[in-house]
């Protein structure tokens, strides 16, 4: 039973009080399930909003706005009873039962760390500050703004090897991301840019996907790794397998075999990594600064904090290291976690937790997708037409599923994508 707390404006409570970190896919579904039984909710994120990042690439590639993709977490939370403040956590004091964050300090009967994944750059400081990444929405909209600038600078140039460097995108990684942002690079270089800037010649615009194992969507079967591969370079993407990318200084892509290439553009999609939390015992952590959790998400060592979802490192007989760090499995750990928390006030006996595997999907570009199902595999146009409903109905909000069908409609009638707009925030230096 919390009694005291040192954040302004939270009530004392006789209820037990549960604070969530993070309000991505987990957090917010573990809290809606929870709301108005027998808990206090207090949910921190530092942002205001819950972020689809499934379609974040869109954002990228001029299709999507940010706002079409993101929910406020305080609408979100209207006549629930949950308490949403936006803060930072710094540091978790486990035996106070109490997190020190940049606004305050709150005490907590049960801690749920759901923080998500960063980018993971594999400690390649070059490559971390010269790269596009993109796991956040100003991530997205910088990407944009980068590409879109450098084509205006490409207009300028009058050496054909400078043309060159500045149209050129170059993706690291070969994953799901990786993927879907070729496929709608490839499409804008067909459909979109041509029109936009006439003065230039398209065929100078290479697109290139650079992935270090032999195949891409390498967690996904090897028909949907072959299909998807020969799907972007239809389209007119290079897909460069077994190829690791060494070095990357702002300007040359360094290759194995002392391969250069000139490109501006380099996003890099190969890898994510959890963040570790000041406080948590380092002996806690396993692959990728994941947290080993037991079978009903709680943490080593801890009894009354748990991890969910992409933090969590959950091992049963199917995956011994560990579920994938997708959305599914979020989803499913923080339904079954809210089980478990009213089972436990109760004193009563807890459930395992176990992956249902619902499938895996990943789009290439128009009537081009590939779906692993359980019971089949599919590609093409059902896949793509699978893809787009069932990504369309997990977005949050009524007005944003009307909005993404309206951009995705227009885009699918006049094959255009009308939000090229280079929006720069002016330094007041």
């Amino acid at each position: 039973m919390v009694t005291e707390n040192y954040i302004l404006n939270i009530p004392e409570t006789d209820k037990k009080r549960v604070v969530i970190v993070g309000g991505g896919f987990a957090g917010l579904k573990l809290a809606l399930k929870l709301q108005r039984k027998r808990f206090q909710i207090v949910i921190l994120d530092k942002n205001n909003y819950h972020l689809f990042q499934p379609l974040l690439y869109q954002v990228a590639m001029s299709g999507l706005e940010p706002s079409a993709i993101s929910f406020p977490l305080r609408k979100v939370f209207q006549n629930t009873g949950i308490i949403y403040r936006m803060a930072e956590l710094e540091f978790v004091l486990s035996k106070e039962n109490e997190l020190i964050t940049d606004i305050g300090r709150i005490k907590y009967d049960f801690l749920v760390l759901a923080t998500g994944a960063k980018t993971n750059f594999f400690d390649q400081e070059e490559i971390e500050k010269n790269t596009l990444q993109m796991k956040s929405a100003p991530d997205a909209l910088y990407i944009r703004n980068r590409i879109l600038e450098n084509f205006e600078k490409a207009i300028n140039k009058s050496k054909e090897e400078d043309v060159k460097s500045y149209l050129n995108v170059a993706i690291i990684g070969g994953g799901p991301t990786g993927v879907e942002l070729a496929g709608a690079m490839a499409e804008m270089k067909m459909y979109v840019l041509p029109k936009d800037y006439p003065e230039l010649d398209m065929r100078n615009m290479k697109i290139m996907l650079f992935e270090a194992s032999p195949r891409l969507l390498s967690t996904m079967s090897g028909i949907a790794s072959e299909k998807s591969q020969k799907y972007l370079e239809n389209l007119g993407v290079e897909v460069f397998t077994n190829t690791p990318v060494l070095n990357y200084d702002g300007r040359t892509l360094k290759l194995p075999d002392d391969v250069n290439i000139e490109v501006k553009n380099v996003i890099w999609a190969a890898g994510i990594t959890s963040a570790r939390f000041d406080g948590i015992e380092g002996s806690a952590y396993g692959r990728n600064n994941r947290l080993t959790v037991n079978r009903f998400n709680k943490i080593s060592g801890y009894y009354n904090i748990f991890a969910l979802g992409d933090n969590s490192l959950m091992t049963e007989t199917a995956f011994p290291n560990g579920h994938p760090q997708v959305a599914q499995v979020a989803l499913q750990q923080a339904n079954h976690l809210a089980y478990n928390l009213k089972q436990l006030i109760q004193s009563k006996p807890l459930k395992e937790f176990h992956y249902i595997d619902k499938g895996s999907m990943a789009t290439v570009g128009r009537h081009l997708a590939v779906a692993d199902l359980p019971f089949a595999k599919f590609k093409g146009y059902f896949a793509w037409l699978l893809w787009s409903v069932v990504h369309l109905f997990s977005i949050v909000g009524v007005k944003n599923k009307v909005f993404v069908l309206l951009n995705w409609s227009w885009k699918y009638i006049t094959y255009d994508q009308s939000l090229r707009l280079l929006v720069k925030h002016k330094s007041k230096n």
